[in-house]
């Protein structure tokens, strides 16, 4: 079963799509931008769906748990959602904490990168240092 969930964060809409494969959620996040429209947002799903479905296969699996699905007292069922609104940004439902080990991931391999682009630039600095240097002792 696949789910696209597109809501508000902050300046931007956001778009959360969701694959459940037995009893594994696998989630992959993506920023949308201004509010989009019906036709804006199937537009994208077209040209960009593949890569969102591969994107979320290849995340890590978290287990998918199963939803209770009981009728509350509409005051108490108020109360929760405001208490819900409220904490938003400490949701842990299964997709969020997909998202957010996957937003680890991609953290540490970005700091792999830069940090493996930084020696390349100091090893590139050092190397046309000493080619100045060589020609510099072979112009006197």
């Amino acid at each position: 079963m696949i789910s696209l969930s597109v809501y508000y964060e902050g300046p931007f809409w956001v778009g959360v799509l969701e694959m459940v494969e037995g009893d594994e959620l696998r989630v992959t996040r993506f920023v949308l931008g201004s509010e989009p429209t019906d036709p804006e947002l199937y537009a994208f799903l077209m040209r960009h769906g593949g890569a969102l479905l591969a994107q979320a296969a290849g995340s890590r699996a978290v287990p998918a748990g199963e939803r209770a699905e009981r009728r509350a007292n509409p005051k108490r069922a108020a109360k929760l959602a405001a208490r819900q609104a409220a904490r938003i940004s400490t949701r842990s439902t299964a997709s969020q904490e997909a998202m957010r080990i996957e937003l680890e991931s991609r953290k540490r391999e970005a700091a792999t990168d830069r940090r493996d682009r930084k020696r390349e630039l100091a090893e590139y600095k050092r190397e046309v240092a000493r080619r100045k240097r060589v020609e510099r002792r072979r112009d006197t």
